[in-house]
């Protein structure tokens, strides 16, 4: 496996004045960290744009996808996407590109609001427009929906962790029943483009609590979209993400297998950072296994899906 590069601060400060030669001062725009998404080293410069350097070839390569999949999406999903200024190369065979700052927070940090779940419902109705053709042809992958039942055997070993942990009732999963699965089983034929990572720090939340941004697509694939509601879980909880998913048109079993999804997810994630599986944010982990099993009114599967 190739080592991931870590780019130092004078690294980025060299690119950044070469990509910006006009700042304003000798020293170049101020830079700083992002707190956030570190794993692909995300720097903001100044008060107007954001660098992202890939650390290594593969993420490279979906850096690079993600310029095209982003002008692909921009019409179609309602919300704002970055806009690339200046791509290139930050060390050998490593991407990188420049992006414009789309203003507001993350939805880590803020509540999103009845009109921001509208958003959110834009955003996945828009997705469901997005021409696959045309994203397969810039390199996005095909992938298989995921089995729920193989999810529940693994949640099931993990929620028995966690109980000994005294950090979940495991008779909590027994609402998911063997038939329950088999009624949640992805519809044939239904891919579509998938952002896949919808979790809170890729959205942008503004203080009134609307979604105005959508970041990092670089794990994008067609696919199953219950896959997106299940993120949406995790990021906003679980009743305004089937609010959302609702609003755009996704019935009763489509809903419920997002959630169910994002849940047994929650709970083998939980339980390997807390074996020392994983290296996860605790607090984190903790936090959106709570989200995605807050209770909804839909807690079963209906006819009129």
């Amino acid at each position: 496996m190739t080592q991931a590069a870590t780019p130092t601060a004078d690294t980025v400060r060299r690119l950044v004045r070469s990509l910006l030669p006009d700042a304003p001062d000798s020293g170049g725009p101020r830079i700083a960290p992002v707190a956030e998404g570190g794993e692909h080293s995300t720097w903001f410069v100044g008060a107007r744009h954001v660098l992202r350097l890939a650390p290594d070839r593969e993420a490279s390569r979906r850096r690079r996808r993600e310029l095209r999949l982003r002008d692909l999406v921009r019409p179609h999903v309602g919300v704002g996407v970055p806009v690339s200024v200046a791509h290139g190369e930050w060390a050998s065979g490593l991407a990188y590109t420049l992006d414009t700052l789309i203003p507001g927070g993350s939805g880590e940090g803020r509540d999103v609001s009845a009109v921001g779940e509208a958003d959110l419902a834009g955003l996945l109705s828009g997705l469901r427009e997005v021409p696959g053709n045309q994203a397969e042809s810039i390199g996005v992958p095909r992938v298989t929906p995921r089995s729920l039942e193989t999810l529940r055997a693994a949640a099931g070993r993990a929620a028995e962790e966690l109980a000994a942990a005294d950090e979940f009732d495991p008779s909590r999963l027994q609402q998911l029943t063997a038939a329950g699965v088999g009624q949640l089983a992805p519809q044939p034929g239904a891919a579509f483009l998938v952002h896949h990572d919808l979790k809170g720090e890729h959205l942008v939340v503004s203080g009134d609590g609307r979604v105005r941004g959508v970041l990092d697509w670089t794990d994008a694939v067609l696919g199953d979209p219950t896959e997106d509601i299940a993120g949406l879980a995790l990021a906003v909880g679980a009743p305004a993400a089937v609010r959302a998913a609702t609003l755009a048109g996704y019935g009763a079993r489509p809903c419920l297998r997002g959630l169910w999804l994002a849940r047994c997810d929650t709970l083998t994630r939980l339980a390997d950072r807390l074996r020392d599986r994983s290296d996860g944010p605790l607090p984190l982990l903790r936090t959106q296994l709570s989200r995605s099993w807050e209770p909804i009114l839909l807690e079963r599967v209906t006819d009129d899906a």
